[in-house]
């Protein structure tokens, strides 16, 4: 197994190297300055003194292997935009805001999601069944955006029993992450129904109803056990998603998660927090993934690990 997981921090590795590689690139080859908005003009003396003193002066070669080298020890720069505000603190703030909000909307996406699939595939063709999948059918087809709209009209505008902004009591997060979670809930639901129906037509599903086992049982630890694998693949995307924050839902609901300043440093040409974010992104999500793969064999023992 360590040979295994070292053969994938390798593989992570290379995928970081690349992500900065191209970020980088597409960000330097862009028309057009940080320091320079709309049609604004600056004197050359002026912009030239900004720019050796971010290091925009030297080669474009010379930039990307000094990033390169400050990535190691954790240092992704400065802002642009706030000379006195460092890329890893907006990390700092942001990431443990986003990851409160993400982290309940994976949990609720969790037992939901489960909890329909399991009803579905036991009851298949009964009314839950079909009520589950208009749901998940509606879940996967509603876009974050028009959710988190329609949500805000509903309980904030027509009705106004629910906060719309920030996140000082456990009143607030409601709508965050029911916009969240809906998507995931239906993904989760529909993975789970055509997983289980699958299983319990397993002969080992009949032996153990043959050796008198209680059915909750018999779908919980034989069935959904066994089931449960697609999920698990999803779930490493769904918790790198949901933890590093919804631009969308964040924006809306003015949550000062690490997404909306993503957002705010893409339309103000950030370079060093776009670049920054992307990698924390990428690093996030690459470890997620390796996780995913140590979860497989926790869940299923017959799964091993190839080296």
């Amino acid at each position: 197994m360590l040979r295994y997981i070292a053969k994938r921090l390798f593989s992570a590795l290379i995928t970081i190297v690349v992500l900065i590689t191209v970020t980088f690139a597409l960000m330097r080859f862009m028309p057009g300055s940080p320091f320079i908005k709309g049609e604004q003009r600056m004197p050359p003396e002026v912009l030239k003194r900004i720019e050796e003193k971010y290091g925009m002066d030297k080669p474009l070669i010379t930039q990307y292997f000094n990033y390169l080298k400050d990535i190691p020890r954790g240092d992704f720069g400065i802002s642009f935009k706030r000379s006195d505000v460092a890329v890893n603190d907006i990390i700092d703030r942001g990431f443990p805001i986003s990851a409160r909000v993400g982290g309940a909307a994976v949990v609720v996406s969790l037992l939901i999601g489960l909890g329909l699939g399991i009803v579905s595939a036991v009851r298949k063709g009964g009314l839950l069944d079909r009520v589950s999948m208009v749901l998940a059918t509606v879940g996967i087809s509603i876009p974050t955006f028009v959710t988190a709209v329609l949500l805000l009209y509903l309980f904030a505008g027509m009705w106004n029993i629910l906060p719309t902004y920030g996140l000082s009591t456990w009143r607030h997060y409601i709508l965050p992450v029911a916009c969240l979670s809906l998507s995931p809930v239906a993904y989760i639901a529909r993975m789970t129904r055509s997983s289980m129906l699958e299983v319990m037509q397993q002969d080992y599903i009949r032996t153990a109803r043959a050796k008198g086992l209680r059915e909750s049982v018999v779908i919980l630890r034989h069935g959904l056990r066994n089931a449960i694998l697609p999920v698990v693949t999803y779930l490493g995307t769904l918790v790198a998603a949901l933890l590093t924050g919804s631009f969308v839902v964040e924006r809306l609901y003015a949550i000062p998660g690490i997404g909306r300043y993503f957002v705010d440093s893409i339309g103000a040409r950030d370079y060093n927090v776009i670049l920054g974010l992307t990698v924390f992104f990428g690093i996030f999500v690459v470890l997620c993934n390796i996780l995913v793969d140590i979860l497989y064999v926790l869940v299923d023992p017959r799964i091993k690990m190839t080296e």
